[in-house]
This record gives C-alpha cells, structure tokens and sequence, in this order.
C-alpha cells in the first residue's frame, strides 16, 4: 500500500476548503425520542418508554451535506421535502446549521421522509418510517433539472445520494450527469438497487458490497470475487473510478487502468456504524475538489469513516478531529 506523507495529506484538508458542492438526493429527517423503560405494556408484550428526550437531525442526503459543511466545504442541496410540519422542521434545521435552501423544493403530494427511532435506555427499541416511494413525475423531475443547471455554475462537485426514495428517476440521473459533464465537474455516486445501472460516465460510484452483490446477481466473498466484481461494475457502468466499500475489511478502490488499492480499516472500538457511508462519499468527493488523487482520497475517507464509527448514532465528521487523528495515527 502506496505511502502517504501527513504534509500532504494536510495540504489536501487545507486546499478543500471553500470547494462549492451540490448535493442532490433524497432528503430526510432522523427523529430520536429516547426514554427510560420500567416496565410491559399491559396491551401488548412490549415496553412502555417513558419520554425524556428528543431531537431532529438531517439524514440521507442532508447529512452528507452536513459533513461536507464540517469539512469546510460548502455545500448545495437539491432535493425535495413536503408541504409539512417536518418540512418546516426541515427547513429550521437548515438555517441553524447555515445551509442554503436555494435547492429545496416543496411538494404537496408527499410527505417529508422521518425515520423515527424509539430508544428505551440505550437499546434501540424501534424504528418507524414516514414516506412515500413513489418516483417524481415529469414536472417535478423538469423543475429539479432547470434548479440542478442553475446551482452547479461554480460547483467543483456533485454527489448524488440516492435512497429509493423517489427523486432520482432515470431522466434526472441522466439530465444532470449530462449537465455535469458538460462543465467537467467531478461526480460521485452513493447508489441504491433500482437506478443501480442508470449512473453511466461519473467519475466515482461507491457502491457497499451487498449492493454490489445485488446489482450483479453474485456471490462476492472472496478477494477474488470482491476484485472480479469491481471490474465488472466499472466495465458496465463505464466509471472513471469505482470504491467498493466492503465494511469491517475497509475499501478497495479500483481504476481504469486495472490498478487496485485495498485499504483496510484501522482497528478502533466501533460503537455505530450508522452515517459511516455519508462519510466515505463526503470525505472522498471534498479531497478530491481539494486536489488529492483518488488514492489519497480514499485514504482520507476510510480513515474518517472509522472516527465516525466511535460515535453512538449519526454524526458527522470534524474537520480539527480529523487533523488531530491524523497527527497522532499517522499517514
């Protein structure tokens, strides 16, 4: 594995900084409700959770936004939320963490997409789901084009962060992969099963390795399955680059010319692994806007990955705790 000099790796951290980045995807909202638990339900055999603590936070696409903004990076979201009581919440999370609201959209036939989880103590008790699936129609995928054409003048980056939510339909995958090459501006894929295939020509697509495994209808255990695999997907999807995110065995990227790079993760006390690919596709795209090869990206992002994976829930990554881990873990 190619070694890294830490000067370098500060000097990317430091030039990525002020990069412009649009963000289009699914948004949601994470809800927590946390409460102690005493006893059943006389109802039913299930714990009754006595209330003692809750909190919104961005999830889907908005979190990748947010730990591009801890990067110091700036980012633009694109995408839609509901004419609701979590849309406005939405919109109030935004302004307390300084985030645009130039790219959202409002809509009336959906609502906005909650994940509430319930945690009794610190069990994770359930999870409910508000949302709607359904792909977008034509108006509202034309409407999400002409905002995308307008918001990437000066970008550096796009990250498209889809969920099977409903934004990302064939036409705005494609019409705005078309818009961004166009401007030779760097663009990153976070995919889901659905539009697996319909991200052709980007400049890097991360899928984990059950999505992999689905995609391709393939059993991928072995090294040797993980490496046929990545080049069948680069192959397919005709990608500039391709990180295949493969969990407790850290990241194999992999690049046109056949050359592979697997780096493992570092050995850290995991607590959640929850946002950890909000992470790698956040850190990867910002050190590339700040001038790092695709190696050194990679780098940077599994390593900012495993500091996530510490923290209990979804957070996003520290810049100054990046740097700090780094002088003291090494390049």
């Amino acid at each position: 594995m190619p070694e890294i000099q830490l000067n370098k790796l500060n000097t990317i951290l430091n030039d990525l900084q002020g990069k412009r980045v649009v963000v289009l995807g699914d948004l949601m909202i994470d809800e927590y409700l946390w409460g102690k638990v005493r006893r059943l339900s006389p109802e039913a055999p299930v714990p009754i959770v006595a209330l003692e603590k809750e909190a919104l936070r961005f999830g889907g696409a908005a979190n990748v936004a947010l730990n591009l903004q801890t990067l110091g990076v700036k980012p633009v979201l694109l995408g839609l939320v509901g004419e609701d009581r979590m849309g406005d919440n939405f919109f109030n999370l935004l302004q307390q963490n300084h985030l645009s609201h130039d790219g959202i959209i409002t809509a009336s036939d959906r609502p906005t997409t909650v994940k509430t989880r319930i945690i009794g103590e610190t069990q994770h008790l359930a999870r409910v789901d508000r949302e709607v699936n359904a792909y977008i129609d034509d108006y509202t995928a034309d409407e999400i084009i002409k905002r995308f054409e307008k918001l990437i003048e000066g970008a550096d980056a796009v990250i498209y962060e889809d969920y099977n939510k409903g934004v990302l339909n064939k036409k705005v995958i494609r019409e705005t992969i078309r818009l961004a090459e166009d401007r030779k501006i760097i663009t990153s894929v976070d995919p889901k099963f659905i539009n697996f295939m319909e991200y052709q020509r980007v400049t890097l697509f991360k899928p984990n390795i059950k999505e992999a495994a689905r995609a391709l209808a393939a059993v991928i255990e072995t090294d040797e399955d993980i490496q046929k695999a990545g080049f069948q997907l680069m192959e397919q999807l005709s990608s500039q680059h391709l990180l295949l995110t493969l969990g407790s065995r850290g990241i194999m990227l992999f690049n046109r010319s056949g050359k592979i790079n697997h780096i493992p993760t570092k050995t850290r006390k995991v607590a959640d692994v929850s946002g950890a690919g909000d992470t790698v596709i956040s850190m990867m795209t910002a050190a590339l806007c700040g001038g790092a090869s695709f190696y050194e990206a990679a780098y940077l992002a599994n390593f900012a990955a495993g500091i996530v994976c510490e923290e209990v829930g979804v957070v996003p990554i520290n810049i100054e705790t990046l740097k700090a881990r780094i002088a003291k873990e090494g390049g």
